[in-house]
């Protein structure tokens, strides 16, 4: 791999096997268009040291093995399609969907305040005779619209998202997201009640290719 800094190493996996295994996984799953840039590499590399729970590296790149990703950046730039390939790497009990919020506000329309609990509170599995939490990713967190039930007017993700907080305080419960939104916009939308837990469930990773789609 020519385009593979020297300094992309780790004792918990090997970069350039993985960068391999991602195209072939991307190719399998979304057609043989399908590549992985060299100027994605460094985001590439922090996400596997986080699914690796590379400790010196979290620890660099101020990562924590605790909390959940929020990949952030333009439309296009390969969010949705990296937090859909890396679930390849992990254990089953940790693979986790990866749900659009505008398809989860349409859910709670047609079903109303189940689908809350659907996400959160029910969002649990059967493992070694235990109930334990299920991972699970927001894709496009902020382009959901605000849906209205019998009247009642609810931001469906935004008590998804307070109900999985007190799950993360108090059973580990682990959410992902991506989003096209900014801080400020996101604090805009949920409100900083929601945002400030957002900084306790999340690590912040910031995407700055450009668009993949054009």
């Amino acid at each position: 791999m020519n385009n593979q800094p020297k300094n992309y190493s780790s004792k918990k996996f090997q970069f350039e096997k993985c960068i391999d295994f991602l195209q072939k996984a991307g190719q399998s799953e979304f057609g043989n268009h399908f590549k992985v840039y060299p100027a994605d590499y460094e985001i590439i590399f922090k996400i596997l040291a986080y699914f690796f729970e590379d400790e010196k590296l979290c620890e660099q790149y101020k990562l924590s093995i605790r909390k959940g990703l929020l990949l952030t950046g333009p439309v296009g730039c390969g969010k949705t399609t990296l937090m859909m390939l890396f679930r390849h790497f992990l254990h089953k009990v940790h693979k986790y969907p990866v749900k659009s919020t505008r398809d989860i506000s349409y859910e709670f329309l047609d079903h109303g305040f189940s689908i809350i609990n659907k996400y959160s509170k029910a969002h649990f599995q059967h493992y070694q005779d235990q109930m334990v939490p299920r991972t699970l990713c927001l894709d496009d967190l902020g382009l959901e619209s605000t849906i209205k039930h019998f009247g009642n007017e609810t931001n469906t993700i935004a008590e998804i998202l307070l109900n999985r907080y007190h799950l993360f305080t108090t059973r580990e419960m682990i959410t992902h997201a991506t989003t096209n939104l900014n801080p400020d916009e996101l604090e805009n939308l949920y409100g900083n009640r929601v945002r400030s837990r957002m900084r306790e469930m999340f690590n912040l990773i910031a995407i700055k290719s450009t668009d993949k789609r054009l």
